[in-house]
């Protein structure tokens, strides 16, 4: 298996992280979209909406979009739980993550680590504070009475959230208010097979 990936994505790390506790063999190809990389022809044939993550199977075939390789990946393990309903909510909070925390989150991380600093980019910031904030409130409540997402257990619904949450710091979000979230990132951290986000950091990397 080929992954196309950028050490700095969370949306990477997900797939990065799942590969290890899965302990799947692969070759990593990093791509620099910040020099254009995932925009070539080449790459563009695998994705055309030249956006990494993508992995390569052994049969040649490619997959984009990092959640449904998660689900790909997880499909007949532990961390995809096989109850219908159970598999459909491991879906819900993938979907919350696409559409209601990785639009505030990492999106702020992102223009505070590779954004230039301007009176435009601190108003974008602004704009984002709200709807992140909401996102981690709605962990918060559900994470108050429970030790993961989804039927008790570590699924890729926590791989999914856990990417870009344990660094939530880096796109100006504090945590201090969210005892609950901070308890699960710890467990998340914990479980056999984790890596950090980035080569040589810890788990708040």
């Amino acid at each position: 298996m080929r992954l196309y990936d950028y050490l700095d994505s969370g949306n990477g790390y997900k797939v990065r992280l799942l590969l290890a506790h899965l302990a799947i063999p692969y070759e990593l190809v990093e791509v620099d979209i910040l020099a254009g990389e995932s925009r070539t022809e080449q790459f563009l044939a695998m994705n055309p909406n030249g956006r990494i993550p993508v992995i390569e199977t052994d049969d040649c075939r490619t997959l984009a979009e990092s959640n449904a390789i998660l689900f790909y990946l997880a499909e007949g393990t532990n961390y995809l739980p096989e109850p219908r309903i159970d598999r459909a909510r491991v879906l819900q909070w993938m979907f919350f993550e696409q559409y209601s925390h990785e639009p505030y989150i990492a999106t702020s991380r992102f223009w505070l680590r590779h954004v230039e600093a301007t009176t435009e980019r601190e108003r974008l910031l602004e704009s984002k504070k709200e709807g992140g904030y909401a996102a981690l409130g709605v962990m918060e409540s559900h994470l108050a009475d429970a030790d993961f997402l989804v039927a008790g257990r570590y699924t890729i619904a926590d791989i999914a959230l856990y990417a870009y949450t344990h660094v939530a710091d880096q796109g100006g979000f504090d945590l201090d208010g969210y005892p609950a979230v901070r308890r699960w990132l710890g467990r998340v951290a914990a479980q056999p097979g984790f890596i950090p986000m980035l080569p040589g950091r810890g788990s708040e990397s």
